[in-house]
């Protein structure tokens, strides 16, 4: 896990929201893939998609197989076939066609992995809310950083969640906050890891 790329990836989305950007793109990873995710779901982003370096033709276009949409739980329990496994495997794994086809993966994805061979070239793209002429997403901090990674049981979250401090950590306390915490279960917010008992390493807060 890199958190120098997810530093990287936070900034971004900070500047693209305050140029008023409708769509932005990051470096496709497993990690930045599961991020997004969430944040689609929490209502930060109005969509992921899947692409090359070229954006999409339109902000909301069908799946197509240069640009896949992704709606998948980011929470969810991560099972072998899982849509952000499927979309790990296609990817990031660079499997071969033969390979593709003998374990089930629909044409588009198919396509998809063959149109774009070089990985370096694979982008995430987000699309950016705003409301009343003002973002949506306006501030995304690190917390742990890569010279000091910070884990927390889910006690500490709870304290976070409640509004108290965790050690270092602040509290949640901004409407619309959230705290994006990696898992043995996947990124989720802090909320969700308090609701299922389980702790983590804290990522970035988001509001």
């Amino acid at each position: 896990m890199s958190l120098v790329n997810l530093a990287h990836v936070c900034s971004h989305l900070q500047n693209a929201s305050l140029a008023r950007l409708g769509l932005t793109s990051i470096p496709y990873t497993k990690l930045h893939l599961s991020l997004a995710l969430l944040l689609h779901k929490q209502g930060f982003l109005s969509q992921v998609k899947l692409g090359g370096p070229s954006p999409p033709a339109s902000c909301f276009p069908a799946a197509t197989p240069d640009n896949h949409s992704i709606t998948a739980a980011p929470h969810r329990d991560r099972s072998p076939r899982s849509p952000e496994a499927a979309l790990y495997d296609v990817v990031y794994k660079g499997q071969t066609e033969e390979q593709l086809r003998r374990e089930g993966f629909g044409e588009e994805a198919i396509q998809f992995a063959l149109e774009h061979p070089n990985r370096a070239s694979r982008r995430l793209w987000l699309g950016l809310k705003y409301w009343d002429g003002m973002p949506v997403l306006r501030k995304a901090q690190m917390v742990s950083k890569p010279t000091k990674r910070i884990w927390l049981d889910s006690r500490d979250l709870g304290r976070l969640v409640r509004g108290r401090a965790a050690g270092q950590v602040k509290p949640i306390t901004r409407i619309g906050e959230i705290l994006a915490v990696t898992t043995d279960k996947g990124i989720m917010d802090a909320r969700e890891c308090v609701e299922r008992q389980i702790g983590g390493m804290p990522l970035c807060r988001i509001w």
